[in-house]
C-alpha cells in the first residue's frame, strides 16, 4: 500500500512539472512566432483531453458502475452532464479571458488581462486534476492493476500541460509581460490540478460508491473545456490545417498511451 501511495504522488505532480516546462518555452521561443505555435498547442490538448475523456474516464466509469451493480449509463449521463453544467456555471461567473480571446468573460471586474488569463487556465485545469486523481484513487482501490492506467492519464495529461503552459505564457510575452513574469504565471497556472488531484486522493475511501458519477463529471467538464475554448481559438481568425491535424495528433498519443499502457 506504501508503493501504491508514493506512485500515486509521484503521478500527481507530474503533470505540474511539465506545465512548468512548457511555460519555461517563454525563454526560448519569439513571441512574435508565438501565433502558429499557440493554435499547435490548443488543437494538440484538444485531442489529448478528448481521448482522455473517453478512454480513462468514461469507459472506466462504465466498468466501475457495473461492478457496483449500477445501471452504467444512468451514472455516466448524470455524472457527465454535472460537469458540463458546473463548467458552464463556473465559465459565466468566474472573471477570466481565453488565451487568444479578445474580450473578458464572466463577471465585470477591473483585472489586468494576465490575471484574467491566469483564471482562465486555472478553471479547465480543476477537471484535469480531478481526472488524475480518481485514476489513481482507482488504483489505491483496485491495486496494481489500475496502476499503469492511471499513469497513462498523467502522462497524457502531462504532454499536454506542456504546451498549455506555453499557451499561457508565450501570448503574456507577446502583449509586453516581461518574460520572468509570464513565465511564473504559466508555471502557476498549473498549480491547481496537484491541489484537486491530491484532494480527490485523500477523499478516496469515502468515495468509492460514487466513483463512476466522479469519472464521468471529469469527462463532462473536460469535453467542455474542449468544445468551448480549445477547438474554437485553436481555428481563430481563419481555418488552420495545423491546428485540426494537431487535435487529431493529440488524440492519437493519448488513445495509444492509455490503450498500450491501461
Amino acid at each position: 500500500m506504501i508503493h501504491l501511495w508514493l506512485s500515486a504522488f509521484i503521478g500527481l505532480l507530474i503533470p505540474f512539472m511539465m506545465t512548468s516546462f512548457g511555460a519555461a518555452l517563454v525563454f526560448l521561443l519569439r513571441p512574435k512566432r508565438a501565433h502558429l505555435w499557440q493554435k499547435i498547442c490548443l488543437g494538440f490538448a484538444a485531442g489529448i483531453m478528448t481521448a482522455s475523456a473517453v478512454f480513462s474516464l468514461l469507459l472506466p466509469a462504465m466498468e466501475e458502475a457495473a461492478a457496483l451493480e449500477q445501471t452504467p449509463w444512468l451514472s455516466v449521463l448524470s455524472g457527465f452532464g454535472t460537469g458540463v453544467l458546473f463548467l458552464l456555471l463556473f465559465d459565466s461567473i468566474l472573471p477570466h479571458i481565453h488565451p487568444m480571446g479578445a474580450h473578458a468573460e464572466g463577471i465585470r471586474v477591473p483585472w489586468s488581462r494576465s490575471t484574467l488569463l491566469f483564471f482562465a487556465v486555472t478553471l479547465h485545469n480543476i477537471p484535469e486534476g480531478m481526472a488524475v486523481g480518481l485514476s489513481f484513487a482507482l488504483a489505491l482501490q483496485h491495486g496494481e492493476a489500475a496502476l499503469a492506467a492511471a499513469f497513462a492519464l498523467s502522462m497524457g495529461i502531462a504532454i499536454q500541460n506542456l504546451p498549455e503552459g506555453a499557451a499561457v505564457s508565450l501570448p503574456l510575452a507577446q502583449a509586453g509581460v516581461k518574460r520572468n513574469k509570464a513565465f511564473a504565471l504559466g508555471m502557476a497556472s498549473g498549480a491547481v490540478e496537484p491541489v484537486f488531484a491530491f484532494i480527490v486522493l485523500l477523499c478516496a475511501p469515502a468515495i468509492g460508491p460514487i466513483m463512476p458519477f466522479l469519472l464521468s463529471f471529469a469527462a463532462g467538464a473536460m469535453l467542455y473545456v474542449v468544445a468551448e475554448e480549445l477547438i474554437p481559438e485553436a481555428h481563430l481568425g481563419e481555418h488552420s490545417h495545423s491546428a485540426t491535424l494537431s487535435v487529431m495528433a493529440g488524440f492519437a498519443l493519448m488513445m495509444v498511451l492509455d490503450t498500450a499502457l491501461g
